[in-house]
C-alpha cells in the first residue's frame, strides 16, 4: 500500500484487539488436546474398557466427537460470518467453549459427555476460521503476518497449557492399577472433570472481552457501513489512513455485491483458482505429517534409547520447542516473507523425513533419532504451522473471504481426520520408514506447487493481494 505520509499506528489498540481475538486460538488448542490427558480416567468412569476390542468404537467416538463438531463449525462459519459479521460469531465461539467446558465437567453419562464435546468442537470450528481472518482484516499490511501468527502462538500455548493442566491435576496411579481401581480413584471420579473445567475461566474471559472488540472494518464496508468502518480504522492509523483504506476496500466490492453472500461465486474461474490454492495449502499443512510426529514422538524417543514414561519429558521436548520456534515465525514472517518460509518448511520436512525414514529402515538408535523428531517439530513450528494460517487469511478477495475461508478450514479439518485415520493403516502396510518417506514425497510435491503458484504477500494490503491474484488467474 502506498501512503502519502508515514502512518503512526495505534499499536496498543492493535495488540489488545488482536490478542483478544487470538484467545480463540488458545481455547482451540486447549480444547483439542485436553481430552488426551483425561482419556485414561473418563473411559473407566463411563465403563469403557481400554483393552476390549468391542469398546474400540466408543473409544474412537469419544475422541472424535469434537472433531465432528469442528467440521460442522467450519462448514457453517463461512455463510454466517459473511451475513452476521466476524465479531458475533467469535462471541458465539466463546459462549460455546464456556458451555462445553462446564457441561463436559458435569456430564452424568456418556451421551451427555459427547454432546458437550461436540459443542466444544463447534467452537473450535468457528474460532479456527474466524480468529485469523478477523486479525488479518483489521491489521495493517506491514505487520499483518506478525499479528496473524499470534493466533498460532496462542494455539501452541493452549496445547501446552492443556498438557501442564492435565499433569498438575492428575494424581499418581500405579502402572499396574486395574480399571476398577482407576474408576474409584480421585482421578476417575473427579480429576478428569477438573481438566475440562479448567477451561471455563479463559473461555468466559474470551466471551466477555469479545463484546468490547470492534467489528472487522472490511466486513462493515462489504455490508454498506463505511462510516463505521472508517471510525474503526481511524483508531488503527488515523483519519488519513482510514479514508484511504476505506476507499481501497470499497473499490474491490461492486454495488451488487454489498451484503451479498453466495457460495456459488466460489465457482467462478478466477476465484476457483484462488480458493483451490487456499484449500491446497490447508490440506498440505495436515498431510505434511507433523501431527503423526507429535503422536509418534514417544515411540521415536524410546527407539533413541530415552525413557519417556514421564509425561513431563514429552512436554519439555515437544511443547517448548514448538513454542520457541513459533516465536521465530512471528518475528520473521513480515521480514523474510510468507513464500520463503513455506518453501523452507516444505524442503526442511522433505529432508528430515528422508533421513528419519532411513533411520527406521536401518533400525537406528541413539541421539540422532531424537534430534530428527525435534528438528521436524521446530521446522514445522517456524513455517507451515503459523504461515499457512497467515496466507489463507489474506489471499481470498473481500467479497468472498468468509465463504472461501470456511471452505479452506473445512478442508483442513477433513485432511486432519484423514491423516489421523490413515496413519495406522499406512504404518502397518508400509512400516514406519515407508510412511515417513511417503510424507516426505508429499512435502516435495508441495514445495514445487508453492514455488510455482504462491505469490509473495508480504507488506501488501489485502486489496493489493486481491488484484495481484486476479491478474495471475
Amino acid at each position: 500500500m502506498n501512503s502519502a505520509s508515514p502512518v503512526n499506528y495505534n499499536l496498543r489498540f492493535l495488540w489488545l484487539i488482536c490478542l483478544v481475538a487470538a484467545m480463540g486460538g488458545l481455547l482451540f488448542g486447549y480444547d483439542w488436546v485436553v481430552i488426551g490427558g483425561a482419556k485414561a480416567f473418563y473411559e473407566p468412569h463411563f465403563g469403557i474398557a481400554a483393552d476390549d476390542t468391542s469398546d474400540a468404537f466408543w473409544r474412537g467416538f469419544a475422541m472424535s466427537a469434537a472433531l465432528v463438531g469442528c467440521v460442522f463449525g467450519a462448514m457453517t462459519s463461512g455463510a454466517f460470518s459473511d451475513k452476521l459479521g466476524r465479531k458475533r460469531l467469535l462471541i458465539l465461539a466463546g459462549l460455546l467453549f464456556t458451555v462445553s467446558a462446564v457441561w463436559t465437567a458435569l456430564s452424568a453419562n456418556f451421551v451427555s459427555f459427547n454432546l458437550a464435546r461436540f459443542l466444544g468442537g463447534l467452537g473450535i470450528g468457528l474460532a479456527s476460521n474466524l480468529s485469523p481472518m478477523y486479525i488479518a482484516e483489521i491489521s495493517p499490511a506491514k505487520m499483518r503476518g506478525r499479528f496473524v501468527s499470534i493466533n498460532q502462538l496462542t494455539i501452541v500455548i493452549g496445547i501446552l497449557a492443556a498438557q501442564v493442566t492435565n499433569l498438575l491435576i492428575a494424581q499418581d496411579v500405579p502402572d499396574d492399577a486395574s480399571t476398577e481401581f482407576i474408576r474409584q480413584s480421585w482421578n476417575g471420579e473427579s480429576g478428569w472433570r477438573w481438566m475440562f473445567a479448567a477451561e471455563t475461566l479463559p473461555a468466559a474471559t474470551f466471551f466477555l472481552l469479545m463484546f468490547f472488540v470492534p467489528e472487522s472494518p472490511r466486513w462493515l464496508v462489504k455490508n454498506g457501513r463505511r462510516d463505521q468502518a472508517r471510525r474503526i480504522l481511524s483508531r488503527v492509523g488515523g483519519d488519513e489512513y482510514a479514508a484511504r483504506e476505506t476507499e481501497e476496500i470499497a473499490a474491490t466490492i461492486s454495488e451488487d455485491e454489498v451484503a451479498r453472500v453466495r457460495f456459488s461465486d466460489l465457482a467462478e474461474r478466477k476465484l476457483l483458482r484462488i480458493v483451490g490454492l487456499g484449500v491446497f495449502l490447508a490440506v498440505f499443512q495436515q498431510w505434511c505429517g507433523i501431527n503423526v510426529i507429535f503422536n509418534y514422538a514417544q515411540e521415536v524417543f524410546q527407539a533413541a534409547g530415552y525413557e519417556v514414561s514421564d509425561l513431563m519429558f514429552g512436554i519439555v521436548i515437544t511443547g517448548i520447542v514448538n513454542l520457541v520456534f513459533t516465536f521465530i515465525a512471528i518475528f520473521s514472517v513480515d521480514r523474510v516473507g510468507r513464500k520463503p518460509l513455506m518453501l523452507f518448511g516444505s524442503a526442511g520436512l522433505t529432508g528430515i523425513y528422508a533421513v528419519l525414514g532411513t533411520g527406521y529402515y536401518l533400525e537406528m538408535k541413539g541421539p540422532l533419532m531424537l534430534v530428527l523428531v525435534v528438528s521436524a517439530i521446530a521446522c514445522y513450528a517456524m513455517s507451515l504451522a503459523p504461515i499457512t494460517w497467515v496466507v489463507i487469511s489474506e489471499i481470498f478477495p473481500n467479497r468472498i473471504r468468509g465463504a472461501a475461508m470456511s471452505v479452506a478450514v473445512l478442508s483442513l479439518w477433513l485432511a486432519c481426520t484423514a491423516l489421523t485415520f490413515t496413519f495406522p493403516l499406512l504404518n502397518q502396510a508400509l512400516g514406519a520408514h515407508g510412511t515417513f518417506w511417503l510424507y516426505g514425497l508429499i512435502c516435495a510435491i508441495s514445495f514445487v506447487v508453492i514455488r510455482q503458484r504462491l505469490p509473495e504477500t508480504k507488506g501488501k494490503s489485502l486489496e493489493e493481494i486481491e488484484r495481484q491474484l486476479a491478474d495471475c488467474s
